[in-house]
């Protein structure tokens, strides 16, 4: 089993005046205001340093070049664990691990796997299938769409998932998909959503961080376009045009992860958190539901309370990586 340490200090540190034994780094790819996937994880960090006591640092990070170099400063400087917030960490992390034996890498929506470098994947197909079946449902152009940032394999299963919810309910509806091509340009996120809109789209799906806020705006600006947000809570970005959100509870999947390694007994793995633990979820926006018609409504809640408790399964669904069991309790 590893033993995990850490001392000395980096710029940008977060925490208290006395260095704890415990630190603790997450690299980002785009800006902590996203309200999304970033922000999540930056909200998971400031926990982690709460709770656990953890002496903290956040970098953003934009190239492959600037991942492995972070990944190594931190490495240099005895950090015990260092987050990559996304897919696209995963192969920095396999070539810098084996240089820093004792500091542990983990990889969001990653699954590679190494003696210090774990993953962790979110079940986000099942709330983005319960999502489209909202929006199949809210429609009435019988066209919708779904705008992500990048095209990583993650938020492409996603969208698929979508559709796949959204022909459920209504099996004539068509799907339209489209990329910003980045995570933050807000303007081209807007000018996608308006594209779409140009297109008879009158619900969006989007899944772009900071880039997916121009969505919101495009949809506020017409007032007959509907969005649903994505990673995190967006009820509140706009709550008189978003149905919902497709929620991943960040702040709690990281604590999981940095409470064990703390504890001296994490075993690198692939870590999957889904529903049934709570941390995939489908957010309805209260100031919508009547948009919603009544037993779609109830068929979401259904289906939810089902995969929560594991007594439902949406099979089928195209999921990125093969969801490995549960590791056993040591």
């Amino acid at each position: 089993m590893l033993a995990f340490a850490a001392c000395g200090g980096t710029n940008g540190e977060q925490g208290r005046d006395s260095a704890p034994e415990f630190k603790v780094a997450l690299l980002t790819p785009g800006p902590i205001s996203d309200q999304s996937w970033n922000g999540g994880a930056y909200a998971g960090l400031l926990r982690i340093r709460d709770s656990l006591g953890a002496r903290v640092s956040h970098i953003q990070t934009r190239t492959p070049a600037e991942f492995e170099e972070n990944f190594r400063q931190y490495g240099a400087q005895g950090y015990a664990l260092v987050f990559g917030h996304g897919f696209e960490f995963q192969d920095a992390a396999v070539r810098v691990a084996p240089q820093f034996p004792r500091t542990l890498y983990v990889t969001t929506s990653g699954n590679q796997v190494r003696e210090n470098v774990a993953g962790m994947t979110f079940a986000f197909e099942e709330a983005s299938y319960l999502a489209g079946m909202i929006a199949g449902a809210v429609t009435r152009s019988n066209v919708v769409g779904v705008i992500g940032g990048t095209e990583l394999p993650p938020v492409k299963a996603s969208f698929a998932a979508f559709e796949q919810g959204v022909k459920a309910v209504n099996p004539t509806a068509r799907v339209v998909t489209s990329y910003v091509g980045n995570w933050d340009d807000v303007s081209a996120g807007k000018e996608q959503a308006l594209a779409q809109i140009g297109r008879g789209v009158d619900v969006v799906f989007q899944n772009a961080d900071a880039a997916g806020l121009g969505v919101f705006q495009a949809a506020r600006e017409r007032g007959d376009v509907f969005v649903i947000g994505s990673n995190a809570d967006q009820n509140g970005v706009a709550p008189d045009v978003t149905l919902g959100s497709v929620v991943i509870d960040l702040p709690h999947a990281l604590m999981l992860v940095a409470r064990e390694v703390k504890a001296g007994g994490f075993r690198p793995r692939v870590v999957a958190l889904g529903t049934e633990s709570d941390v995939v979820r489908w957010v309805p926006n209260p100031a919508t539901a009547g948009r919603v018609p009544a037993a779609v409504r109830q068929r979401v809640d259904s289906l939810q309370v089902g995969l929560r408790a594991g007594t439902v399964r949406l099979e089928g669904l195209d999921y990125a990586f093969e969801r490995p069991a549960p590791a056993p309790t040591p």
